[in-house]
């Protein structure tokens, strides 16, 4: 395998310079065409490669557009010329959501289809392979829950008897370590599940296990835990390892439901809605758990929807429609049990109020008199397949009907627009690049004469003459000279709160581009052995060999996802706004992107508007409007009241320019610019009709689990029901990732 192909398909370009011209066509991105033209610095072929394409920009656009390009040949006699891994170079610059799959195929060709295929999960394998010494310890991924599957193998082995789990959480490990020694003693089986929430008693058991003498030879230990670095290793190393999945699938996940469901529970309401609302019931499950598939687009979140919020919802449904049933009531409780599902037992998981919006909205299409009107049939969706409530029957009824469903769904089933498909696998393509990254080797050359050290080296002192510093006790700018420019333009010793934001910006400014300029002579130094190699300066190395932003940078700088090259574009840019701000005072478009807390600048244009109008200031809010202005010179003037806002991106749908409004996105185009947003302050709450409220993030990785993330909240024109954008997970961005 060749070092420099490897290197490319993993990491792209990772030179900080742009592309010495422009993508000659424009459905082919700038990443794309950077990637492609480092490719034929390497190889004649992919030179070739590059000709062909610009002479046949027809024939590569239709191989371009095609669902799944891997499983068709390359245009112009190219599949024969280039070998597998050059393919997958070539699949990375056009197509690189279809790379997941497109490694798949390499590897099935390479070593065979097995590796690829995940296996089946069989409980009593699991059990036949342990001891009473070797614990069992499932990884879970999101909605994973192997209680039930342990428990009936407990019970086909005749130890329910012996049975005991427990849950650990702050002051459980006392009693865990009760349980594993009464375990020891008489051959229970013990579960404790949540491992990763107590992981500090962990080490506790990792000593108890070291020091186990002739424990009973029933007893066994099951553990469940997520992904975390901070588990024992001493547990793991004796440990069987078993990682669980939820059914991927709306087919599989309905078919896993309904088989944990007997004829006696339909039978136990009385209500002839039930078992109408019992299998909507399931359909919902299905969607919340397949939505978090499709990354920050689905949920901000990714919430830990399983099991037990089904079964406790379906016997609420029950409990209510019984006493509607026996009450006689002509209407059903439908306000009751939407609140009850959706802010309560699904809800109650639910942290975030734009995915709180998504579940809520679900339940507004999914739960209503609609369900059962006779004059228009409800679907839950029409995408590729007419999905359907079954007729009223037996449990067979509901079980044939979800082997009659496709085994795999468009996006569109669940709210999304088919692009969110490119969105998932763009998102498997880049997790698998990281990690494929963080596997290669230290000691190589990278197939083009230099070596590992070179390389970092030149992008080392590249970076270096890129950061604008004046000395580093100062940094860029001189605090007290910006200050008192400041107050002689004010012609008053007290700055604006505009300008209090830029004196902070510029304070945060100084330390990112300090410790930039110190860590790069750091680590020049260290190569030539004037210091030496501090683990900090040799993770510094690494990151600007893969092309990655550095973690101890990160520390000072906004939220950002993309890669180095494209974040010192962005660097730079930062800088130019600085010094324009200082030298000819506010801008009259600001590019939030470029501050690093813009929640600050927004709120002092509201103090600002406040101090002049004399507004309360707990009583203002501010509104927001799309104008025609795609430019930062075509706003005439700065606005007196409120700011002209630029580089916001559209993501989860289109917009219309004709029409001034949202439309739905474009087939492969995932965001667009937006055009400049106009912000003004007002004195209270308006109140908008026809407009989407769509919440701005900083980064396309939206807001995290923590409420971090949300810049703030703008109004976009619409003419389409609000619950379309909602489940589309339309939002708007600072930054995009690439």
């Amino acid at each position: 395998m060749n070092r420099g192909e490897l290197d490319a398909f993993l990491k792209g370009d990772t030179g900080l310079d742009a592309p010495p011209r422009d993508s000659p066509v424009s459905w082919l991105g700038a990443s794309g065409w950077k990637d492609l033209l480092a490719l034929c610095e390497m190889n004649d072929g992919f030179e070739q490669l590059r000709k062909d394409f610009e002479k046949n920009k027809e024939a590569w656009k239709a191989w371009y557009d095609l669902e799944a390009p891997e499983t068709v040949e390359l245009p112009d006699g190219h599949q024969e010329k280039l070998t597998p891994l050059q393919r997958l170079c070539v699949m990375r610059c056009f197509r690189p959501d279809r790379v997941y799959n497109a490694v798949k195929t390499y590897v099935m060709g390479a070593i065979g289809e097995k590796y690829v295929q995940p296996p089946v999960l069989d409980y009593g394998r699991i059990f036949a392979q342990s001891t009473e010494r070797s614990p069992m310890v499932f990884i879970l991924s999101p909605g994973a829950d192997p209680q039930g599957d342990i428990q009936l193998l407990c019970d086909e082995k005749g130890m329910m008897s012996k049975f005991r789990f427990i849950a650990l959480g702050q002051g459980q490990g006392p009693k865990a370590e009760e349980l594993i020694d009464q375990g020891t003693r008489s051959g229970h089986w013990v579960l404790l599940q949540n491992c990763h929430l107590l992981v500090s008693w962990l080490k506790m058991l990792e000593k108890k296990m070291e020091l186990m003498k002739a424990p009973h030879k029933d007893f066994r230990l099951w553990m469940t835990t997520e992904p975390t670095e901070r588990f024992p290793m001493g547990i793991l190393q004796k440990s069987l390892k078993v990682v669980t999945e939820p059914p991927d699938g709306l087919k599989l996940n309905m078919r896993a439901t309904f088989a944990k469901i007997d004829q006696s529970v339909l039978d136990a309401c009385p209500h002839d809605a039930f078992r109408a609302c019992l299998f909507t019931l399931a359909f919902l499950h299905a969607v919340v758990q397949e939505r978090r598939k499709y990354g920050k687009i689905g949920w901000n979140v990714a919430y830990d929807f399983n099991e037990s919020d089904f079964v406790i919802s379906r016997k609420l449904v029950s409990l209510y429609l019984t006493k509607s049933y026996e009450d006689d009531d002509e209407f059903l409780p439908w306000g009751s049990l939407k609140y009850l599902i959706g802010d309560a037992m699904y809800g109650g998981r639910v942290s975030d109020n734009m995915d709180r919006r998504v579940l809520v909205t679900y339940l507004s299409e999914y739960m209503g008199d609609f369900l059962f009107d006779t004059c228009q049939k409800f679907y839950f969706s029409q995408a590729g397949f007419a999905y359907d409530l079954p007729e009223p029957g037996p449990l067979e009824n509901y079980q044939k009907h979800i082997e009659r469903l496709p085994l795999t769904n468009s996006p569109a089933v669940f709210g999304l627009h088919p692009n969110a498909e490119i969105g998932f696998y763009s998102n498997a393509t880049k997790n698998m690049w990281v990690n494929l990254i963080s596997l290669q080797p230290r000691s190589v050359d990278s197939g083009g004469g230099l070596s590992r050290d070179d390389i970092i080296a030149g992008t080392a002192k590249d970076i270096e003459g890129k950061v604008p510093i004046e000395s580093l006790d100062i940094g860029s700018y001189d605090l007290m000279v910006v200050r008192s420019k400041l107050f002689e333009r004010n012609g008053v010793n007290t700055p604006t709160p505009a300008q209090v934001v830029l004196l902070q910006e510029l304070e945060r400014w100084n330390l990112l581009v300090i410790k930039m300029a110190v860590t790069l002579a750091d680590l020049q130094r260290a190569f030539r052995g004037e210091i030496g190699m501090s683990d900090d300066l040799d993770a510094l190395g690494g990151s600007l060999f893969n092309g990655f932003i550095p973690q101890m940078w990160k520390r000072l700088m906004p939220n950002t996802q993309k890669p180095l090259g494209s974040w010192m574009s962005h660097f730079l840019d930062r800088y130019t706004q600085y010094d324009l701000w200082i030298a000819h005072g506010e801008p009259k478009v600001i590019w939030l992107s470029g501050l690093h807390i813009p929640e600050s600048y927004l709120t002092a244009l509201v103090q600002t508007t406040c101090r002049a109008l004399n507004w309360p200031l707990d009583k203002a809010t501010s509104s927001t409007k799309v104008t025609e202005y795609t430019e930062s010179a075509m706003p005439p003037a700065k606005l007196e009241h409120g700011t002209y806002i630029k580089g916001l991106y559209l993501e989860g749908a289109g917009w219309d320019a004709e029409k001034m409004c949202l439309k739905r996105q474009e087939p492969k185009v995932l965001v667009v610019p937006l055009p400049i947003l106009e912000m003004i302050p007002s004195g209270g709450a308006v109140k908008l009709h026809g407009v989407f409220v769509t919440p701005v993030y900083v980064t396309q990785d939206r807001r995290n689990a923590m409420g971090v993330g949300l810049v703030f909240e703008a109004n976009l024109a619409t003419d389409e029901h609000t619950s379309l954008w909602v489940l589309q997970g339309v939002a708007l961005s600072l930054n995009t990732d690439a």
